[in-house]
């Protein structure tokens, strides 16, 4: 079933999550046994991230340099299905403009179709460690409006290479991604805003926010949304911070605010341990608040570890 259906019938705020796949070499079971808890909150879908090559170049002794792939998380498609077979639940995957062309697209989106997946959240993605801005493929797509295209028009029987609608019709339905306090690209929200509506405007029919611990902030980033026309589903994304080095990695890498207060609080913790708890607390205070506001769903970013999810879902749900 697809995410609006899932909203449109509900009759309160939803839960749902979003995992990593596994490093290469480990364990699905590993996987599925830790988030097996939060099936207790009967969540409409999960979402499995996708993490494009990474290349490292080695020099051999003749001075020329190797290109090697050091992809860590490969099997998106594949964790999909398994959790849709074990838990019954829909998997909704990330799908990448960086590292994909347009027909590795294609054949991925029918692979996923075969496989039964229903909701697709399109990405731009971040550009590798190695390049310092997003570079896209030769025949990839540079922006997700784009891609949102290309899934559109699958659902429309468009496929590459193909002159008339004669293919079969995809019924795909495409989340998009909302930054409450801009993509750190963008020069200011107001033009952020405005790629948004190119993204909604192509066909994308619900959107999942950047982690935010300021309410208000995502307040504010839904009535400017409301301003511009776009009347889909918002949800709010959420992770609690759980060790002393996200206190200052998470604002550098999401290029995001810590409150005062929480900052006042995280400041007088020496350990990992307090973190997590003012982390977990600070969650359900933000969870609490926007379910009284109304949101669709609760989508907490878990980085695959359900404890601290667990907690605040304990609390909320």
């Amino acid at each position: 079933m697809k995410i609006t259906e899932y909203i449109q019938q509900a009759s309160k705020t939803l839960f749902s999550f979003e995992i990593l796949p596994p490093l290469k070499g480990q364990s699905l079971k590993e996987l599925c046994e830790g988030i097996e808890p939060l099936m207790e909150f009967k969540p409409p879908f999960v979402d499995v991230t996708y993490h494009r090559e990474e290349f490292i170049y080695k020099k051999h002794p003749n001075g020329l340099l190797e290109k090697i792939s050091t992809k860590k998380r490969p099997g998106t498609v594949g964790i999909c299905a398994a959790l849709m077979n074990r838990f019954q639940v829909e998997a909704v995957p990330h799908l990448l403009c960086g590292g994909f062309t347009r027909e590795e697209t294609e054949n991925a989106l029918i692979d996923l179709n075969f496989i039964g997946v229903q909701n697709i959240l399109a990405l731009r993605g971040d550009a590798p460690k190695s390049e310092g801005k997003f570079i896209p493929e030769p025949d990839g797509h540079a922006y997700t409006k784009d891609l949102v295209k290309q899934i559109v028009g699958m659902n429309q029987g468009r496929y590459l290479h193909e002159e008339t609608e004669t293919g079969f019709h995809t019924d795909f339905c495409v989340g998009v991604a909302g930054y409450p306090e801009k993509h750190f690209e963008a020069p200011n929200l107001k033009s952020d805003l405005r790629y948004l509506k190119e993204k909604v405007d192509a066909g994308a029919e619900y959107i999942v926010t950047q982690m935010f611990f300021d309410n208000q902030k995502f307040f504010d980033f839904t009535r400017k949304v409301r301003e511009m026309g776009i009347d889909i589903p918002i949800i709010p994304g959420i992770k609690p911070i759980t060790t002393l080095s996200q206190i200052s990695m998470l604002p550098r890498t999401f290029f995001l605010d810590l409150p005062d207060a929480l900052m006042d609080e995280l400041e007088k913790c020496k350990t990992n341990a307090e973190v997590k708890e003012v982390g977990i607390r600070w969650a359900i205070q933000q969870s609490k608040e926007l379910v009284k506001h109304g949101v669709p769903v609760l989508h907490y970013y878990t980085m695959s570890k359900a404890d601290a999810t667990y907690r605040i879902a304990k609390e909320v749900f």
